[in-house]
């Protein structure tokens, strides 16, 4: 081969590879945008029936056309403890299924037709202003990128085709004894390792076998491969994950692994009954083995799934301690799908949320004990610390997905959960001063009359129905809530205006310590800082769009 055809050839592969990632990211992007709530919805309803979750699995994966994000997906939330490792196993599963839809797409012949779709989806993106119009674009382009690059990558395909030499190199890739399968499904494992992409090796080893460099046998093998190149994504993404999270990343590698190993025993047989009874087409064939060696390994260890749970945890012992140096569960692998990595910030603002919750209920416990509750005042005043860290956290990751590329709705309920981050913060500081007060009181041996303590008592039940109230909205993004609840904090406002002006007319009939009307002042005060919290957090909720 002379050197300008070496050149073609290169340039050809990897313009044509290059532009084909891209497409597949653009389509991958696009389709998140559209499906968005569906996404949500579905990861939500893992379940540990493993059926449901190999749906899960297959649904999102067709969806995102990525087995990959998935796999890293599922790996971040068995990290953050959002999804247990039996339910992983079973969306790890269906993820498999759901890849294969990419090989179909590739068999498509329309790779002429690509340069159009891209041009065409590109000028409606470049020039629409609805996030609709540019989603569904970003879509098109995808495609059109994918079967465009498909097209470079074939035409320079053929100079192979037309050299002998470089043929006959391709023919030491010849699956027709056990061990050249094995070759063969080694350098596919290999060749995914190094682009991190199967649907990239898939779309070479279609493109080859389309132009007659490799036989349809070679492609079969080298498809195998590529299943467990796949799972070094996974594997990648538990460097400082936990132990579950891990054990999931090696059910991917074990999975695929096994499901090569017995296929590749029967290879001849598997052969045949595609040769006979497959497509006639060639890269539809190559898509079909795809497709049968997924859905069967998923059919052959499905039942066994409880088993390789337990003999993860055994191989993979828990550790004992708790394992994140951080005190949320966010995790940064998160951020590479912003409509799921949103859902996982919500989960940490319901925590802040709860914790506000138990804040007040402590504080009413404190406040009504005849005994110094010491254990219980370090845990009220360590819990919000943790709040200011969380808040921290949270706000460091909300705004890291903000700097990426975001659907429009993605970036607007990152702004709102900023602020829940903030509100809810606030109102931790609210309920530690309310706390404070009545510890200074303590402290010069003074305390508040019975008439005081129950309206202080009364407010404080009020507060924390509204709390409860607003955070049940917040947990099923009910937008609705602030008008449902104007009465209630209404009531609050008016019960503190009362027993200021009651306390304050008391003041020239009785004797009270000025000490203990500042203390009472400025509980009262407090509560009517945490009520305004607390309304703001009920504007402030973002909808699931």
């Amino acid at each position: 081969m002379d050197a300008d055809k070496q050149l073609e050839l290169a340039f050809g592969l990897i313009g044509g590879l290059g532009i084909f990632l891209l497409g597949m990211k653009y389509l991958s992007e696009g389709i998140q945008a559209i499906a968005g709530s569906s996404l949500r919805r579905m990861i939500a309803a893992v379940t540990d029936n493993r059926l449901m979750a190999v749906g899960v699995g297959t649904c999102v994966t067709t969806l995102i056309q990525s087995s990959s994000i998935t796999t890293v997906m599922v790996v971040g939330f068995v990290n953050s403890g959002i999804m247990t490792l039996t339910q992983a196993i079973g969306v790890i599963m269906g993820a498999n299924i759901g890849t294969t839809i990419t090989g179909w797409i590739i068999a498509i012949k329309i790779g002429k037709y690509g340069l159009p779709l891209l041009g065409s989806a590109a000028i409606v993106y470049l020039f629409s202003r609805g996030d609709r119009y540019r989603n569904w674009a970003t879509v098109v382009m995808g495609l059109g990128m994918v079967f465009f690059g498909l097209q470079l990558m074939s035409d320079a395909c053929k100079i192979i085709k037309d050299t002998p030499n470089f043929e006959d190199w391709f023919s030491v890739f010849s699956a027709d004894t056990y061990l050249g399968v094995l070759g063969c499904a080694f350098a596919g494992c290999v060749l995914t390792m190094l682009v991190q992409s199967s649907s990239a090796t898939l779309g070479i080893t279609i493109t080859l076998a389309q132009q007659g460099v490799i036989p349809f046998e070679t492609a079969a093998a080298l498809v195998m491969g590529e299943n467990i190149g796949t799972t070094i994504t996974a594997y990648l993404a538990t460097l400082g994950a936990t132990t579950n999270a891990r054990r999931a990343a090696y059910f991917h590698i074990i999975f695929n692994l096994l499901g090569a190993l017995w296929i590749t025993a029967l290879f001849q047989p598997y052969l045949f009954l595609l040769n006979k009874y497959g497509p006639q087409l060639i890269d539809a064939r190559i898509a079909s083995a795809h497709s049968i060696f997924n859905v069967a390994n998923t059919i052959l260890f499905l039942p066994f799934v409880p088993l390789f749970t337990r003999i993860l945890e055994t191989w993979i012992p828990s550790r004992g301690f708790r394992e994140q140096p951080r005190l949320t569960d966010l995790d940064i692998r998160m951020l590479e799908t912003p409509l799921l990595a949103v859902e996982q910030s919500r989960n940490e603002l319901i925590k802040m949320a709860e914790s506000c919750e138990k804040m007040l209920v402590w504080t009413d416990q404190i406040r009504r004990s005849s005994e110094p509750e010491d254990a219980l005042v370090q845990k009220l005043k360590q819990r919000e610390k943790i709040l200011d860290r969380m808040q921290d956290e949270i706000s460091r990751f909300v705004t890291d997905l903000l700097a990426g590329s975001v659907p429009h709705a993605v970036a607007e309920e990152c702004r709102c959960q900023l602020e829940l981050a903030n509100e809810y913060e606030s109102v931790s500081d609210y309920i530690r001063n309310i706390c404070r007060f009545h510890q200074k009181l303590g402290q010069e041996q003074l305390a508040f009359t019975e008439s005081q303590l129950g309206e202080l008592h009364d407010v404080h039940q009020q507060v924390s129905e509204y709390l409860a109230r607003i955070n049940e909205a917040v947990r099923t993004s009910n937008r609705e809530v602030a008008e449902q609840t104007k009465n209630l904090k209404r009531a609050i406002g008016q019960a503190l205006k009362d027993s200021r002006k009651r306390h304050l007319s008391e003041l020239a009939e009785t004797s009270t310590q000025p000490q203990v009307t500042v203390a009472f002042l400025n509980t009262l005060n407090a509560y009517g800082r945490v009520r305004d919290h607390i309304a703001d957090v009920a504007e402030t909720i973002p909808g699931v769009r």
